[in-house]
């Protein structure tokens, strides 16, 4: 096993806990909903003989302390709580690997804080509102969640959640202490940050004027019907971009269903930004 450093940064005016595993060129990892560094914690250390890596916990998840009258979050909120833990630590311009919702994160770092980067790869972003159908998308997600919560609160909606973007087997399979945690951020997940990830729609123009090297991948589109918006999202961010979608295995989280492809996958990419 690799030797974790661990520590606590200041970063605009909150404290993220963070890992750092390895040697090698920097690369960062943003986690989506119930913003936990350990949903990477195979991937780190399979990284970690070539990239030196960074996971972290979002701002009020898991081991970062919630700040004090924090309610609600924005997505320029959290790219500069990324921005601000990168200077921390002192690795400015830096690649970075961003999922689901981080991956919506890691858009607003490309556009607004584009010299703390050296590339990007955005993951499946849940980008609703960028599809063609995004009104239906959006009431069947709500009536999703509103059931969800109906029947056993936000933790149960958390779990029902997690079980459907991991598969049960997936959620089944965490470990255990890694899953108590992602469980207990359900109040920041649905509390403070849910409404500005479900309606985040990057300005394509803007995106087509980005200068740094910026890869949109996706998983196999092989997946339950109201779980393809991902893949669409991630084709439109390509196409915003004017490059040709990435395809990568598995489906939402291959950093735990399919952790050595996933690795085959990135390393490549990162070698490219890095």
């Amino acid at each position: 096993m690799t030797k974790v450093r661990t520590g606590l940064a200041e970063a605009n005016e909150t404290k993220l806990y963070y890992e750092v595993r390895g040697t090698g060129p920097t690369v960062l990892f943003i986690p989506g909903a119930s913003g936990d560094a350990g949903v990477f914690g195979d991937t780190a250390e399979r990284l970690s003989d070539e990239f030196t890596v960074i996971t972290y916990d979002r701002r009020g998840n898991s081991r970062s302390p919630k700040p004090a009258g924090w309610t609600v979050t924005t997505l320029g909120e959290q790219a500069t709580d990324a921005a601000g833990l990168i200077r921390a630590l002192g690795v400015e311009p830096i690649a970075a690997f961003g999922t689901s919702g981080g991956a919506e994160i890691l858009l607003e770092l490309v556009l607004h804080y584009p010299t703390a980067l050296r590339g990007a790869i955005v993951h499946e972003p849940p980008l609703m509102g960028v599809l063609p159908n995004a009104a239906e998308l959006g009431v069947t997600f709500q009536q999703i969640v509103g059931d969800a919560i109906a029947r056993g609160g936000v933790r149960g909606a958390t779990e029902l959640f997690l079980r459907m973007n991991m598969r049960d087997e997936v959620y089944d399979g965490l470990d255990a202490a890694l899953r108590t945690r992602l469980l207990s951020n359900d109040e920041v997940f649905f509390g403070a940050e849910l409404q500005s990830m479900a309606t985040y729609v990057p300005d394509g123009a803007d995106l087509a004027g980005v200068k740094l090297p910026v890869f949109a991948v996706a998983g196999s589109p092989d997946r339950p019907e109201e779980l393809l918006y991902q893949v669409g999202a991630a084709a439109w961010v390509a196409g915003a971009l004017g490059t040709e979608l990435v395809q990568f295995p598995g489906w939402h989280v291959p950093y735990l269903s399919n952790v050595d492809d996933f690795v085959d996958a990135l390393r490549p990419l990162f070698r490219k930004i890095s």
